[in-house]
Protein backbone atom coordinates (compact mmCIF):
# COMPACT_ATOMS: atom_id res chain seq x y z
CA UNK A 1 0.00 0.00 0.00
CA UNK A 2 1.44 3.11 -0.88
CA UNK A 3 -0.06 6.87 0.54
CA UNK A 4 0.73 10.25 -0.39
CA UNK A 5 0.35 12.67 2.26
CA UNK A 6 -0.23 16.40 1.43
CA UNK A 7 1.03 19.45 3.75
CA UNK A 8 -0.25 22.91 2.60
CA UNK A 9 0.60 26.58 3.00
CA UNK A 10 2.69 27.43 5.78
CA UNK A 11 2.75 23.91 7.50
CA UNK A 12 6.54 24.07 6.96
CA UNK A 13 6.34 26.31 9.75
CA UNK A 14 5.13 23.97 12.34
CA UNK A 15 6.04 23.69 15.69
CA UNK A 16 6.86 27.63 15.92
CA UNK A 17 3.54 28.59 14.26
CA UNK A 18 0.36 29.62 16.43
CA UNK A 19 1.42 26.88 18.93
CA UNK A 20 -1.61 27.71 20.80
CA UNK A 21 -3.85 26.41 17.49
CA UNK A 22 -1.12 24.02 16.14
CA UNK A 23 0.86 23.09 18.84
CA UNK A 24 4.84 21.98 19.15
CA UNK A 25 4.91 19.73 16.82
CA UNK A 26 7.35 20.03 13.82
CA UNK A 27 6.35 18.85 10.34
CA UNK A 28 9.05 16.68 10.01
CA UNK A 29 8.59 15.43 13.34
CA UNK A 30 5.02 14.22 12.09
CA UNK A 31 6.35 13.12 8.71
CA UNK A 32 9.20 10.70 10.40
CA UNK A 33 6.64 9.06 12.73
CA UNK A 34 3.94 8.98 9.55
CA UNK A 35 6.69 7.19 7.62
CA UNK A 36 7.58 5.23 11.03
CA UNK A 37 3.93 3.80 11.42
CA UNK A 38 3.24 3.24 8.12
CA UNK A 39 6.24 0.83 7.80
CA UNK A 40 4.83 -0.88 10.92
CA UNK A 41 1.83 -1.99 8.45
CA UNK A 42 3.98 -2.19 5.36
CA UNK A 43 2.79 1.01 3.93
CA UNK A 44 5.04 2.90 1.60
CA UNK A 45 4.27 6.97 3.02
CA UNK A 46 5.19 9.35 0.85
CA UNK A 47 5.45 13.13 2.20
CA UNK A 48 5.47 16.58 0.23
CA UNK A 49 4.95 19.97 1.77
CA UNK A 50 4.66 23.23 -0.95
CA UNK A 51 3.52 26.68 -0.19
CA UNK A 52 2.45 26.31 -4.18
CA UNK A 53 -1.06 25.81 -4.94
CA UNK A 54 -0.14 24.95 -8.29
CA UNK A 55 2.81 22.20 -6.67
CA UNK A 56 0.06 20.34 -4.34
CA UNK A 57 -2.09 20.13 -7.59
CA UNK A 58 0.62 18.48 -9.51
CA UNK A 59 1.46 16.14 -6.76
CA UNK A 60 -1.73 15.03 -7.00
CA UNK A 61 -1.86 14.50 -11.06
CA UNK A 62 1.44 12.41 -10.51
CA UNK A 63 -0.18 10.26 -7.21
CA UNK A 64 -2.45 8.78 -9.73
CA UNK A 65 0.28 6.83 -11.23
CA UNK A 66 1.79 5.19 -7.75
CA UNK A 67 -0.56 6.04 -4.60
CA UNK A 68 -3.38 4.10 -3.30
CA UNK A 69 -4.47 6.87 -1.33
CA UNK A 70 -3.90 10.47 -0.12
CA UNK A 71 -4.19 12.04 3.39
CA UNK A 72 -3.76 16.31 2.91
CA UNK A 73 -4.08 19.46 4.66
CA UNK A 74 -4.76 22.02 2.45
CA UNK A 75 -3.85 24.55 4.70
CA UNK A 76 -5.54 27.72 3.78
CA UNK A 77 -6.62 26.47 0.60
CA UNK A 78 -8.90 24.46 2.43
CA UNK A 79 -11.48 27.40 2.47
CA UNK A 80 -10.66 28.93 -1.15
CA UNK A 81 -9.64 26.25 -3.42
CA UNK A 82 -11.73 25.08 -6.04
CA UNK A 83 -8.74 23.49 -8.02
CA UNK A 84 -7.32 21.76 -5.14
CA UNK A 85 -10.69 20.10 -4.59
CA UNK A 86 -10.88 19.77 -9.01
CA UNK A 87 -7.84 17.87 -8.41
CA UNK A 88 -8.58 15.20 -5.47
CA UNK A 89 -11.97 14.09 -7.49
CA UNK A 90 -10.16 13.99 -10.49
CA UNK A 91 -7.49 11.30 -9.52
CA UNK A 92 -10.29 9.70 -7.82
CA UNK A 93 -8.04 8.19 -5.12
CA UNK A 94 -9.26 7.88 -1.36
CA UNK A 95 -8.63 10.94 0.18
CA UNK A 96 -8.78 11.94 3.66
CA UNK A 97 -8.49 15.67 5.08
CA UNK A 98 -6.92 16.43 8.18
CA UNK A 99 -6.84 19.70 10.40
CA UNK A 100 -4.44 20.14 13.42
CA UNK A 101 -6.79 22.49 15.08
CA UNK A 102 -11.00 22.16 15.29
CA UNK A 103 -11.70 24.39 12.23
CA UNK A 104 -15.48 24.01 13.41
CA UNK A 105 -13.90 25.81 16.95
CA UNK A 106 -12.30 28.47 15.11
CA UNK A 107 -12.95 31.50 12.85
CA UNK A 108 -16.55 31.22 10.97
CA UNK A 109 -14.78 31.24 7.77
CA UNK A 110 -12.28 28.34 8.81
CA UNK A 111 -15.60 26.17 9.42
CA UNK A 112 -16.36 25.55 5.65
CA UNK A 113 -14.34 23.21 3.89
CA UNK A 114 -14.06 23.25 -0.37
CA UNK A 115 -12.46 20.20 -0.49
CA UNK A 116 -13.80 18.02 2.59
CA UNK A 117 -16.24 17.16 -0.37
CA UNK A 118 -14.10 15.16 -2.68
CA UNK A 119 -12.65 13.31 0.64
CA UNK A 120 -13.82 10.09 1.97
CA UNK A 121 -13.30 12.19 5.65
CA UNK A 122 -12.18 14.59 7.50
CA UNK A 123 -10.14 14.20 10.74
CA UNK A 124 -9.54 17.48 12.80
CA UNK A 125 -9.11 19.04 16.40
CA UNK A 126 -6.47 16.48 17.25
CA UNK A 127 -2.98 17.95 16.93
CA UNK A 128 -0.28 15.95 15.01
CA UNK A 129 -2.33 12.59 15.89
CA UNK A 130 -4.93 14.14 13.05
CA UNK A 131 -2.43 12.90 10.69
CA UNK A 132 -1.97 9.58 12.54
CA UNK A 133 -5.47 8.98 12.62
CA UNK A 134 -5.96 9.68 8.96
CA UNK A 135 -2.92 6.93 8.18
CA UNK A 136 -4.97 4.32 10.07
CA UNK A 137 -8.61 5.43 8.33
CA UNK A 138 -7.27 5.44 4.91
CA UNK A 139 -5.57 2.39 5.51
CA UNK A 140 -8.74 0.68 6.67
CA UNK A 141 -10.84 2.35 4.17
CA UNK A 142 -8.03 1.09 1.44
CA UNK A 143 -8.43 -2.37 3.09
CA UNK A 144 -12.21 -2.31 2.46
CA UNK A 145 -12.20 -0.99 -0.90
CA UNK A 146 -13.90 2.49 0.04
CA UNK A 147 -13.98 4.65 -3.00
CA UNK A 148 -15.74 8.13 -3.68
Amino acid sequence: MKILVLHGPNMNLLGTREPEFYGRVTLSEIDAELVRRGSESDIEVQCFQSNHEGALIDAIHDAAGWADGIIINPGGLTHTSVALRGAIAGVARPTVEVHLSNIHAREEFRARSITAGACIGTISGFGAASYYLALAALEDALKIDISL
